[in-house]
């Protein structure tokens, strides 16, 4: 167990700003939320860049998309809030459209020289499916895959996407990435002093999850998974790649 225990993980005291980007906008409450809390607590400044505008995120509560997209927007900022996320960039693509263009890359890479964040979080570009009951949503793994390629190549080098020179973006180093759904995590947040927060913030998001209470216990489910690979109670899960150790 001791050795289990050791695998949960702090972030530097020196990496103040972190990065999010995920597809759509409950994404980030689905699955690092209670990480997210925790930084936010701990005073670190976090931004939300959002891809798509969540224009097709019909479901059983909501089963019109017209007018979906102010509200998704609203609600992006409500969940923001509870969890302390004082900054959210909207990018605008066509939900369940995306492919992982030079366009998207080079938005991707504008916002991280904007905000030059510490740390970049965001998905697995590699995971087509989970297990036998989850298909990963395309949008997913085409934001994922541009995101890491903004990461690097992208955001350090001034000889590509030359024009963000002109806009006074420079290039940007990011520390470290966190892949949320990876197959092979190797670092583990715990979040047992905010998991209350992400199932309150996924609520937020009214039109996708509805008011019932259902959706915490399959938040707590995924928690106790992750939680048990850790030696805690309540853990979110990540794979960590260091690219800068200086």
């Amino acid at each position: 167990m001791a050795r289990t225990r050791r695998r949960t993980r702090t972030l530097d005291p020196s990496y103040r700003r972190i990065l999010c980007i995920s597809a759509h906008p409950d994404d980030n409450e689905f699955t690092i939320a209670g990480s997210v809390g925790h930084w936010a607590r701990e005073g670190r400044d976090v931004v939300f860049c959002l891809v798509t505008t969540g224009g097709a995120g019909t479901n059983e509560h909501t089963r019109d998309h017209t007018g979906l997209v102010p509200i998704r927007e609203r609600e992006s900022w409500d969940a923001a809030k509870i969890l302390g996320v004082k900054d959210l960039v909207f990018l605008g693509y066509e939900d369940g459209a995306l492919e992982p263009t030079l366009a998207m890359r080079r938005d991707l890479t504008r916002v991280i020289r904007r905000c030059r964040p510490d740390v970049v979080v965001s998905g697995d570009p590699t995971v087509r499916w989970y297990g036998s009951e989850y298909l990963n949503h395309p949008d997913h793994r085409a934001v994922a895959s541009a995101a890491l390629d903004a990461v690097f190549p992208s955001a350090e080098t001034r000889a590509i996407f030359r024009e963000l020179l002109d806009e006074g973006l420079e290039p940007h180093k990011v520390k470290q990435v966190l892949m949320t759904g990876s197959l092979q995590p190797d670092t583990w947040f715990d979040i047992g002093d905010t998991l209350a927060l992400k199932c309150a913030a996924l609520h937020a998001h009214v039109s996708q999850v509805g008011p019932g209470k259902r959706i915490d216990g399959m938040l707590r489910a995924w928690a106790r998974r992750d939680g048990k690979r850790a030696g805690v109670k309540y853990a979110e899960a990540f794979r960590r790649f260091v690219l800068d150790r200086g």
